[in-house]
């Protein structure tokens, strides 16, 4: 064999292991509901859950059900921050709320975020659905930007310099938020205006197209679809109303569940279930927009064993459903009860491929990956934190959970103004003893509370909660104690 076909045997024997590697990327779809309640998943609240959802029973069946999964806050903008960059929103200047759009990008330009670091590491990156991050609308021949205040809805034609396709994602079809749903945006574009009530078979449709176009590629894919249901604007589709026997929330449920079919039908036509790892979820806890009283005179109770709902510290509003399934990677009916939390998706992602997570990133993230072989979470956080819509803290490490509030930190009854100064100024709760949250032991457990306080002030200040160099939040203005405030 001459020297020029001992290189290129040399050379092709180099890309084989390359090759391999590549190969044994799963695909990942991952499928975020909003407002979606931990007991709207009939499997999870097969007592009181009178809504039938067999597209999440099916990954359920097939997969693993987390029963400790915790969405970064109760409500939509920091949950999805901390989902994309591995950090807990409240170190950035978002300290309570959500975003309206019409405004620079919360995720620093800078950041890498869980699609920048999956293209780098050769994923095709979309996202079809929902942002609530903010961008800018920007004027297609100035360049500059629009207000509010110009536009309901921003013109066709408007373009976005700092939306999801400037923060590592290769596709983008979808809308900014619910009060914006009639805005459809594809990549950095506005491409038309259409009813609210068409987004979701929207959703589902490019869901399918996009499995169905990339599923002869070469590269692997990351699909996140966050989906803007069942949040309002409550809008069934002709086809679903009546279906649930509960009103609109049934039915937009059941669709909602019924995109999780549609995606598994593409996946198995296109024969790649085997080598797709599927991740449903939630945002957050249902809101009190579903008409939570009335669905529980029906008999469906929206958080099942849980108190509070969105907006809530309680667990109600940020322990959403986790469901997972990887054939062959993950053991069909299994389950796992230990805790996690949304952020922890990024450093996930990177110990599934073999990786580290990038310099600058995932402040807030630890894997768990282990856990979906059966095996224990390896972490250097001490714990999680939870945060409400109102900015209030919670801590919560083993059965421990404190919340730094005098009620609901929320919406549901007692708030924060109806709790008042006569009781105390936090709760204390054994989770395992006391999963609905009734019995407030934080005048018997000073030493416990004060414990965890001491942990969470720690984790404010070293700017992350896991090991590594101390980072910086980016603002100074973070206050633990805001009821004490009023």
């Amino acid at each position: 064999m001459n020297d020029r076909a001992t290189w290129f045997c040399l050379a092709f024997l180099l890309l084989i292991p390359q090759a391999l590697m590549a190969a044994e990327k799963p695909n990942i779809v991952f499928i975020m509901c909003d407002d979606l309640g931990y007991g709207d998943v009939h499997c999870l609240n097969p007592k009181h859950g009178k809504i039938a959802t067999p597209g999440a029973d099916a990954l359920a069946k097939q997969g693993m059900t987390f029963t400790d999964a915790h969405s970064g806050s109760s409500v939509c903008t920091p949950t999805r921050y901390g989902l994309l960059t591995g950090r807990y929103s409240w170190r950035t200047k978002l300290q309570s709320g959500v975003v309206t759009g019409f405004a620079p990008c919360l995720i620093d330009e800078n950041r890498p975020t869980v699609a920048s670091f999956l293209k780098e590491q050769g994923y095709q990156t979309a996202i079809i659905g929902k942002w609530h991050l903010n961008f800018q609308y920007c004027n297609p021949d100035s360049g500059q930007p629009y207000s509010a205040k110009q536009f309901k809805s921003p013109p066709v034609g408007s373009k976005i310099p700092d939306g999801p396709v400037a923060r590592g994602f290769d596709y983008y079809h979808g809308f900014h938020h619910a009060r914006d749903m009639q805005t459809v945006i594809e990549n950095d574009t506005v491409i038309e205006h259409s009813e609210p009530i068409n987004m979701l078979p929207r959703l589902t449709r490019k869901s399918v197209e996009y499995i169905d176009q990339h599923a002869g590629g070469k590269q692997p894919f990351f699909l996140y679809i966050p989906l803007g249901s069942p949040h309002t604007p409550i809008l069934p589709t002709q086809a679903w109303q009546g279906k649930s026997g509960l009103g609109d929330y049934g039915d937009f449920v059941m669709e909602t569940d019924h995109v999780v079919v549609e995606v598994n039908k593409a996946l198995e036509r296109n024969g790649l279930t085997d080598n797709t790892l599927v991740i449903f979820t939630s945002d957050n806890g249902c809101s009190k927009a579903a008409g939570i009283e009335k669905l529980a005179e029906k008999g469906h109770i929206v958080s099942a064993h849980l108190r509070g709902s969105k907006a809530d510290i309680w667990d109600g509003g940020h322990r959403v459903p986790f469901l997972v399934r990887w054939p062959g990677k993950v053991a069909a009916g299994s389950t796992c009860d230990q805790l996690i939390c949304l952020t922890d998706w990024f450093a996930t992602a990177a110990d599934l491929i073999g990786t580290e997570v990038p310099a600058g990133s995932c402040e807030d993230s630890v894997s768990f990956l282990p856990a979906l072989s059966g095996e224990t979470i390896t972490s250097t956080r001490a714990g999680v934190v939870h945060h409400s819509v109102s900015g209030h803290f919670a801590y919560r490490q083993g059965p421990w959970k404190l919340a730094l509030a005098r009620g609901s930190g929320g919406w549901s009854s007692p708030n924060e103004k109806q709790a008042g100064k006569k009781g105390p100024q936090a709760q204390l709760y054994h989770m395992t003893d006391d999963i609905g949250e009734q019995d407030n032991r934080y005048l018997s457990e000073t030493s416990i509370a004060e414990q965890l306080l001491q942990q969470l002030q720690a984790d404010i200040e070293r700017g992350r909660s896991t090991d590594g160099p101390k980072s910086e939040n980016d603002t100074k203005k973070i206050n633990l104690w805001k009821s004490e405030k009023n």
